[in-house]
């Protein structure tokens, strides 16, 4: 609570209404978001996510990192729950270890940080439809259909 109300400048109350949405929007499209206490470094992640994208294996991961962190609640900065992860969706596991060991993929996350933080993108979710279009934030699926529907007309204009 400490962290999110300093980060965005909000009450603990104003904090658990925010949650509370969130929550129910997930639970409308089948997610349960679980307790988190806490916020965690995910950079590690990022850096297997990157490795995983190479081996065509990125969206396996992606989903079991955000199903462990959101609705689990737990850490994907600890290194064995993110090694018993890239087991579960068949990532080789020396491979992950060498890169959690290491500095790999590092530079490339910090450059594509870089390129979404210069583009506007400071929170999360954030989602960039063809290269040009920003949804912010934990929105409904009524304002991603919306969204959707808007970019597809003025496409085919």
């Amino acid at each position: 609570m400490q962290y999110l109300a300093q980060k965005y400048g909000i009450t603990p109350e104003q904090i658990a209404v925010n949650q509370g949405a969130i929550r129910e929007r997930g639970a409308a499209v089948g997610f349960a978001f679980g307790p988190r206490s806490r916020v965690w470094n995910t950079f590690d992640a990022h850096r297997l996510l990157c490795w995983a994208g190479q081996a065509g294996r990125q969206r396996e991961l992606k989903h079991a990192l955000l199903q462990a962190y959101h609705g689990d609640g737990r850490n994907p900065s600890d290194p064995e729950v993110l090694l018993e992860l890239v087991g579960a969706v068949g990532l080789d596991l020396q491979r992950a270890r060498e890169i959690l060991a290491g500095d790999a993929y590092a530079a490339e996350v910090r450059e594509r940080e870089q390129f979404w933080q210069r583009a506007g993108i400071h929170s999360v979710p954030s989602v960039v439809v063809n290269q040009r279009h920003l949804i912010q934030g934990g929105q409904p699926p009524e304002v991603f259909e919306q969204a959707l529907r808007q970019i597809a007309a003025e496409a085919a204009a």
